[in-house]
């Protein structure tokens, strides 16, 4: 049997110093006080059913491979999570639109424990995005301690 070979499986890989020198992992801490309020952000508010946290930034050209949540310390019971993207410019792109959920819903960001997120699809982010968490079910009424981490690639602008 011949073999196939694919000529060059490594465009837009940048680095060149190490095969794996592209492979990147993000970490975005979110923590609440005791009244539920998201400590270092721009609201003193407590985090409510349906409330977007902005966890950061999300560089143009990143592949995104994979997410996990790491629940320290929960949320108020019952609190569930969506965690996905959407646009800094807040324009969508049709080619890879914004997606809330991409990395999964339903999260339970209430119990501690590691959250593998599960997604059927990569994405290259075409221009910069930011990581979102949306919050559903309850309001959070507690101190909590939580990391989301994004495996991905960075392949360079498009």
């Amino acid at each position: 049997m011949p073999t196939i070979k694919i000529n060059d499986n490594r465009l837009n890989q940048f680095g060149g110093a190490a095969q794996y020198g592209n492979v990147t992992t993000l970490r975005y801490p979110v923590a609440t006080n005791a009244a539920g309020a998201v400590i270092g952000s721009n609201s003193a508010a407590a985090v409510a059913a349906g409330d977007v946290i902005d966890l950061g930034p999300l560089p143009s050209g990143f592949l995104l491979e994979d997410a996990q949540l790491l629940v320290k310390v929960g949320m108020t019971a019952t609190i569930t999570g969506s965690l996905g993207f959407k646009y800094e410019d807040g324009v969508n792109d049709t080619k890879v639109p914004e997606d809330a959920a991409l990395f999964g819903t339903g999260l339970n960001l209430a119990t501690a424990g590691r959250i593998r997120t599960a997604t059927s699809r990569l994405v290259t982010l075409p221009k910069p995005a930011r990581l979102i968490l949306t919050t559903a079910v309850a309001a959070n009424a507690k101190a909590s301690d939580i990391v989301a981490i994004v495996h991905g690639e960075r392949m360079g602008a498009a």
